[in-house]
């Protein structure tokens, strides 16, 4: 097809997050550390309550809002977890928590609004709000600095044209995680400044310090705040693709609109698999959840020891995000060294915003033995 058939928005493909499946044909002894899908299956209590309710003939349309036991399911497992009620009009069930994140994004932007993200961010948050006309506005944090958000640098960046901000937590890709103060920040400043919070929080279960707070139930913020959640990380069913929205009714009936013209409802069987995910959710955190852990700690101990390498210990998530400056290297240079000379696949942190240049991320989502067998390759280089 001929380039002018194509929108302008989608004829720059470089600085994506994709799967690098040219590299992973050319070795045949890659170690992939790219990509964030979890490499256990799916519990099986999960996959048989799936299938029996396949056999039942849940293979039809459901509700676009949402199969009703899910939503029963979701509000229960809130108030049990996190001590808020929430009413059903308050929950929608969406095709994947990145489909749920695009959603709201079409619901909420008008072209030119602009939306700010706390940079390095998830890759696809740029491309999803200027999917909706927005504008995506980076605020940077540091390593040097935990990876704290400054409300200096906050302040700086709202203008009359600031609709929202997008608060991931813990965060892919760096690892860092937020506590109350950090939280109270932000209600604090969307409640002077008129925004609304969008909080992706689907790595929730992978937090290795204290316990999870979600945003909306501090003081103040439910009003304010969309939350985000998916099946794909905390409970290992990335191919299931479902998720879910928290909002207020309003805006989740605008969601549903939105929903109805893309998609119309999230896959009744994946459905009823996180229905039985629900149910199970402590066995699942404690007999996979806590693997993570021991490879992302692992891991950080590995890449203290590489003098080539920095890093800012992890808080949450599967994820670890090393800085390569002593290296004199830029994050693509980098990581295209380390799979000509070691076959290691990771992704380049430039792709994570302006803040992940000199960076690259690291998933732990393969096992111990192959994650040795990267870092004794790592060793052996020097730059």
């Amino acid at each position: 097809m001929h380039n002018e058939f194509i929108a302008k928005r989608f004829r720059e493909t470089s600085g994506r997050l994709t799967l690098n499946m040219e590299a992973l044909r050319r070795f045949d002894d890659v170690i992939d550390l790219s990509i964030g899908d979890t490499d256990f299956t799916t519990d099986d209590r999960v996959i048989d309550a799936a299938f029996r309710d396949t056999r039942a003939g849940y293979t039809h349309y459901g509700d676009p809002k949402g199969d009703p036991e899910l939503i029963d399911a979701i509000r229960r497992a809130w108030r049990e977890d996190f001590g808020q009620e929430l009413s059903p009009d308050e929950v929608i069930v969406t095709a994947s928590g990145l489909i749920g994140m695009a959603l709201v994004m079409f619901a909420t932007l008008d072209p030119g609004d602009e939306a700010i993200v706390f940079s390095p961010y998830f890759a696809i948050y740029r491309e999803q709000i200027e999917l909706a006309g927005g504008v995506c506005v980076e605020v940077p944090t540091y390593a040097e600095e935990g990876y704290a958000i400054s409300e200096e640098r906050l302040r700086a960046a709202i203008t009359p044209r600031t609709r929202l901000l997008v608060l991931n937590n813990p965060v892919n890709p760096t690892g860092a995680a937020y506590g109350r103060e950090a939280l109270e920040l932000l209600v604090r400043v969307a409640r002077e400044r008129d925004l609304l919070i969008v909080a992706d929080e689907i790595y929730t279960a992978y937090l290795y310090e204290g316990d999870f707070c979600p945003i909306r139930t501090l003081p103040g913020a439910k009003e304010r705040t969309v939350t985000i959640n998916s099946f794909s990380k905390n409970f290992l069913m990335t191919g299931w693709r479902v998720g879910s929205i928290i909002a207020e009714p309003e805006l989740v009936r605008t969601v549903n609109r939105v929903n109805g013209a893309l998609i119309y409802s999230a896959p009744s069987v994946s459905q009823r698999a996180a229905i039985a995910a629900l149910a199970a959710r402590e066995r699942i955190r404690r007999e996979y959840v806590a693997k993570y852990r021991e490879r992302v700690f692992y891991s950080a101990d590995r890449i203290e020891k590489i003098p080539y390498l920095g890093l800012c210990r992890p808080k949450g998530t599967f994820y670890l995000f090393p800085d390569v400056k002593r290296t004199g290297l830029s994050s693509e240079r980098f990581c295209a060294e380390l799979l000509e000379r070691a076959h290691i696949l990771v992704s380049a942190g430039n792709v994570f915003g302006k803040a992940g240049e000199g960076h690259f991320r690291i998933a732990c989502t393969v096992d111990e033995a192959r994650l040795k067998e990267a870092f004794d390759r790592m060793e052996k280089l020097s730059f």
